[in-house]
């Protein structure tokens, strides 16, 4: 009886020397490099995050501060090219000043101005109140305020709402144009007081913020 031929194997034996490095895996200095590659491009990763995220917040203050900025001077825009030639009563109190204001008025703690501007939006006259607006500008506690009153003739004891505009100002100076010289130079007046209504009406702000900027505002005559 014959004997079966052996079956001989399909499969190449491995060389001895890489036998053990196939059953062992990596080995450990291989995955304490692996790790610390791993870890340096987390850290990397994450300054990169953390400076993107900083910027991103920097920026986004930034633009805030700009817009407070803008909407503060298109309000004083507003009221100042509106300023009509009223004179209203204070506190109950006859008033002959068209324009009110100077060094420390109206409880600033630098200069303040006063006065009437129309085009306060009042439709088909529903609210109890007049399309005037009595105004004040004035700097208490590093704010930029803003106060009015629902009436013109204010009585005695009214109490203006406050509005504040801007945040860490430092100064607020105002000057007056009343007219211009013959060689039409400018010819600005500390002296903001007036019973007329003048030219136009410089505000220098000094801020920590801006520094120190000036706008000037023309007056409707």
């Amino acid at each position: 009886m014959r004997s079966s031929p052996q079956r001989r194997s399909l499969t190449t034996p491995m060389p001895e020397h890489l036998a053990g490095h196939a059953q062992g895996g990596f080995t450990l200095i291989e995955l304490i490099v692996a790790i610390a590659i791993f870890a340096l491009v987390a850290i990397a990763t994450n300054q990169v995050l953390q400076s993107v995220s900083s910027s991103s917040e920097l920026s986004d203050s930034e633009l805030g501060q700009l817009q407070t900025l803008q909407r503060a001077m298109l309000v004083m825009e507003r009221d100042f090219s509106q300023i009509v030639d009223r004179v209203p009563r204070l506190q109950g109190q006859e008033n002959a000043l068209m324009i009110d204001g100077g060094e420390f008025e109206f409880e600033s703690d630098a200069d303040g101005i006063g006065f009437v501007r129309s085009g306060w939006h009042n439709p088909q006259m529903i609210l109890p109140r007049s399309s005037l607006q009595n105004v004040v500008y004035r700097l208490q506690e590093n704010q930029l305020q803003r106060l009015h009153t629902n009436y013109v003739d204010s009585v005695i004891g009214t109490e203006p709402r406050i509005r504040v505009l801007l945040e860490n100002v430092e100064d607020l100076q105002i000057q007056v144009l009343r007219q211009v010289s013959v060689s039409e130079e400018f010819e600005w007046s500390d002296a903001v007081e007036s019973t007329a209504l003048p030219q136009a009406i410089q505000i220098t702000i000094t801020s920590s913020q801006y520094g120190e900027f000036s706008r000037i505002f023309q007056v409707s005559l």
